[in-house]
């Protein structure tokens, strides 16, 4: 049975926070992706010869920071294959209208595990889930006026 740390543990516990670390093809384009598109916040970079080089991205309680592969050291596999990061949300829905808002394309939401799913796959093939909590029947398809432009 796992025991309940009191606050005093917890405030010696040295890991922190798990942050992803994408490396991408181009910057800029995911800068594009993630803070005009999704509305994530470049908190720090690093600027090397006056090109950005690394970045933290914020949006709300989460982190994950981004850098360009050098040139001649990318890898020759398929970009972003298998990596899914799952933001847990309290409103997964207002993620996928933000998103259209923005002229993002997401999947079309649906229930999966008693929450509402949505997908949006960023420039270099990275899945991110964000899911929410929900009443709503098993394998539920979310109907609105956007259901028709995108698909699961």
């Amino acid at each position: 049975m796992p025991t309940l740390e009191s606050e005093a543990e917890k405030s010696t516990l040295n890991i922190k926070q798990a942050v992803p670390f994408f490396r991408v093809w181009d910057i800029e384009a995911s800068l594009r992706f993630y803070v005009d598109g999704l509305g994530y916040t470049k908190t720090k970079e690093w600027i090397d010869n006056g090109k950005l080089r690394w970045c933290w991205l914020e949006l709300d309680g989460a982190a994950h920071m981004l850098q360009e592969y050098e040139p001649g050291k990318a890898p020759s596999t398929t970009r972003g294959e298998g990596v899914s990061i799952c933001f847990q949300c309290n409103d997964a829905l207002a993620i996928y209208h933000h998103a259209i808002a923005r002229g993002l394309h997401p999947q079309r939401p649906f229930v999966g595990n008693a929450m509402w799913v949505v997908i949006l796959t960023d420039p270099d093939g990275y899945k991110l889930d964000f899911e929410s909590s929900t009443d709503a029947p098993e394998e539920s398809i979310y109907q609105d006026q956007h259901a028709s432009a995108v698909s699961r």
